[in-house]
């Protein structure tokens, strides 16, 4: 009975032995894609020019868009109406405030 043991022990390890290898075949490897890299762009702004005549061109921007609104408007309220900066508004501001056009009501800016 041992001897019926061994030889099935044998028989089952020359049948694993006897089964063929799976041959690996190495693939070719898709060609590697560039990588873009992307980098963020700033806005650049343009430098404000302080000058007379560019803060008489501002003032008039201002006063136009506050005659428009005929009511207070904000610094940004002013800017997104006269289509200027915020900076310009200021410079523009300065300048009617000086001749004495506009005034500060609640924190707004009106025609006087």
């Amino acid at each position: 009975m041992a001897e019926k043991k061994a030889t099935k022990a044998a028989a089952t390890t020359t049948k694993k032995a006897a089964a063929p290898k799976k041959e690996t075949v190495k693939k070719a490897a898709a060609p590697k894609k560039e990588t873009v890299k992307k980098v963020a762009t700033k806005a650049v702004k343009a430098a404000l020019v302080i000058n007379a005549e560019n803060a008489g061109f501002k003032a008039g921007d201002v006063y136009n868009a506050l005659a428009a609104a005929g009511k207070a408007l904000s610094v940004a309220e002013i800017a997104k109406a006269a289509k200027i900066s915020n900076e310009e508004v200021i410079l523009g501001a300065g300048w009617l405030l000086k001749e004495g056009k506009i005034k500060d009501a609640e924190g707004k800016i009106v025609l006087a």
